[in-house]
Order: structure tokens, then C-alpha cells, then sequence
């Protein structure tokens, strides 16, 4: 029960201070200030608002998933004992980074902001690097056959249409 009280104040701080916070509120509130231009049409707000929140939930789902499922935390270091192949990630092996950067084109969007379309670049320039650097060869050092077998059946980036049950597609 400790530990996983731990690995939830753990995540949560993660996703508040680090990675998702960092990307989703500190530099777009460095960059616009979370002003929204005067003007902007309402279907321009109502877009931008679906595209936020629907980001935001596999972000979210994946905190819990990471904690109860995976039984570890967001952060790289103290990674998920078990690996995550339910919820968001029967459909995308990176339903978080899938997440974030939906979320941030909402908010290029409701801003209407060249920056944070520059942000939303560099984001995915560098959670690609990070995915196929780091995490990609971590997961297959610590479930060698899991892994290789869930990376043949479930895409990186584009979510597939159906759910994957864990055989073959």
C-alpha cells in the first residue's frame, strides 16, 4: 500500500512539475501569457477545447495505468515493473505523448500562436527521439518477448481502429 501511494504522489508530481506540465502548461504560459486573441471565432474555441481535453485523457488514464496496472511510476527512472498493454495502449504503444501533443494543438489552436506550433514540433521531434532512443530499447532489455511481440501489433504513433486482445492482428 505504501508503495503504491508512493508511486502515485510520484506521478502526479511527474505529470505536474516535469514532462506533461512542462510541455502542456509552463512553456505555453511562457509563450502566451494564456492570452487568447480577441476575436477568435467560437468554432475556433469549441475545436481547440475538444482537442485539450481529448488529449488530456489518455494522458490521464495513463498515470493511473502506470500505477495500479504497471505497478511503477511516469518517471524513466522508476519505471512500471509490468508492462502497460491495456486501456489506451491496446490501440497505441504512446497514448501519453499521443495525448500531449493532441492537447498542444488544441492550444495552438485556441491561441492561434506560431510558437506553440514551434513547441508542438520540437515536442514530438523530441519524445520520437526519446521513444526510439531510450524507451523503445528499455522495454525490449526488460520484457524481451512481450514487448517484441506487442511493438508487431500495436503502432507507435497512429492509434489503430480496433482494440489489439494481445494475439496476433
Amino acid at each position: 500500500m505504501a508503495s503504491l501511494r508512493r508511486n502515485t504522489v510520484v506521478s502526479i508530481l511527474f505529470v505536474v512539475l516535469g514532462g506533461p506540465g512542462i510541455v502542456l502548461v509552463y512553456l505555453p504560459l511562457w509563450i502566451t501569457h494564456f492570452r487568447i486573441p480577441n476575436g477568435e471565432p467560437l468554432w475556433q474555441m469549441l475545436i481547440a477545447a475538444v482537442l485539450i481535453f481529448a488529449g488530456l485523457a489518455p494522458t490521464l488514464e495513463s498515470v493511473r495505468r502506470f500505477v495500479y496496472v504497471g505497478k511503477g511510476t511516469l518517471m524513466p527512472v522508476a519505471p512500471p515493473e509490468h508492462l502497460v498493454v491495456s486501456g489506451f495502449y491496446r490501440y497505441v504503444r504512446n497514448p501519453m505523448y499521443v495525448g500531449v501533443m493532441v492537447a498542444l494543438t488544441g492550444e495552438a489552436i485556441l491561441f492561434w500562436n506560431r510558437g506553440l506550433v514551434i513547441e508542438a514540433i520540437l515536442a514530438f521531434l523530441g519524445f520520437n527521439l526519446f521513444i526510439r532512443l531510450h524507451e523503445e530499447s528499455s522495454l525490449s532489455r526488460r520484457h524481451p518477448e512481450e514487448y517484441s511481440h506487442y511493438k508487431r501489433n500495436v503502432p507507435r504513433w497512429v492509434p489503430r481502429l480496433t482494440p489489439w486482445n494481445g494475439g496476433e492482428a
